[in-house]
């Protein structure tokens, strides 16, 4: 069943900026443990300026991520809010079904006039109905809540100026429920790499799309790069060698299964199909 607008929404509540204070918008926030409020001294704060997000000539279905991702930004953004996406990536793509990892960042205005930010991952579900795609139900990320206290390889993620991450993959790791040997990859690469990363945990399906094998993601042993030195995976302009590259190094960072647009090896080191075309999948056996 497709959820209502309100329970959709109810999953933007993760913060949306790093701990090193910007957006993989560029919108500038102010950021805090459970998002970021802000007042103006003259006045209520105005709500940022969103724009549509539209799919790269690379992708290899434009249209299953335009259905998708209109349909959250139309129920996103709203008098009291603005919704901004991020990335969309494929959660899966087969013939007659797809999900969709609508990333996304959300200002709502408060009833004193100041404006909370937040941000949320939406898992759309997408099936062919004739030669129409059309939604067929929405699953917001659930984090959970920040732990107490997070390991110190953690805090070294969070505080990166080489590592992006969207309000869910921020709240995934302030909630101590991903793996360390995910963080000691993600560093490990951020010495070579500037990482743009759009699903940690939250937010993914729990099963490998159209099978009963679960995902790495849900368990904390997961992590995909949709930007690598700031250059979009999906892009056919991205230098192949970068990609590649990347990829090499996500192996040899301890990922026993790493799948992007080109096989580099046979599995389960290495694997490629569609739905791995728009980003990078580092998975990891502990």
């Amino acid at each position: 069943m497709l959820l209502a607008a309100g329970a959709l929404l109810a999953g933007c509540g993760a913060p949306a900026t790093s701990a090193h204070g910007r957006t993989t918008s560029g919108v500038p926030t102010t950021g805090s443990d459970r998002g970021s409020t802000a007042t103006g001294t003259s006045g209520p704060l105005r709500l940022p300026r969103v724009t549509a997000w539209h799919p790269n000539r690379g992708d290899v279905d434009p249209l299953v991520k335009l259905v998708a991702v209109r349909d959250v930004e139309q129920r996103g953004n709203t008098a009291r809010a603005a919704l901004q996406v991020v990335d969309a990536q494929y959660g899966g793509l087969l013939t007659d079904a797809a999900s969709v990892l609508v990333v996304c960042e959300r200002w709502t205005r408060r009833p004193d006039g100041s404006v909370r930010s937040g941000g949320s991952t939406f898992d759309v579900r997408v099936g062919r109905v004739g030669r129409r795609w059309q939604v067929t139900a929405i699953h917001p990320s659930h984090p959970g809540p920040a732990a107490v206290r997070v390991s110190p390889t953690a805090h070294d993620v969070l505080g990166s100026s080489r590592i992006t991450l969207p309000p869910a993959s921020i709240a995934d790791v302030r909630s101590g429920r991903v793996h360390d040997s995910v963080l000691s990859a993600m560093l490990l690469l951020s010495r070579s790499y500037r990482l743009g990363v759009s699903v940690v945990r939250s937010g993914h399906p729990r099963y490998v799309f159209g099978t009963d094998r679960l995902s790495d993601h849900p368990q904390g042993r997961a992590f995909d790069t949709w930007q690598i030195d700031g250059r979009l995976v999906v892009d056919p302009g991205t230098p192949r060698g970068l990609v590649a590259g990347y990829m090499a190094a996500a192996a040899a960072a301890g990922s026993y299964n790493v799948g992007g647009p080109y096989l580099l090896g046979s599995a389960p080191q290495f694997f490629s199909d569609a739905t791995h075309h728009d980003h990078v999948h580092a998975g990891f056996a502990s």
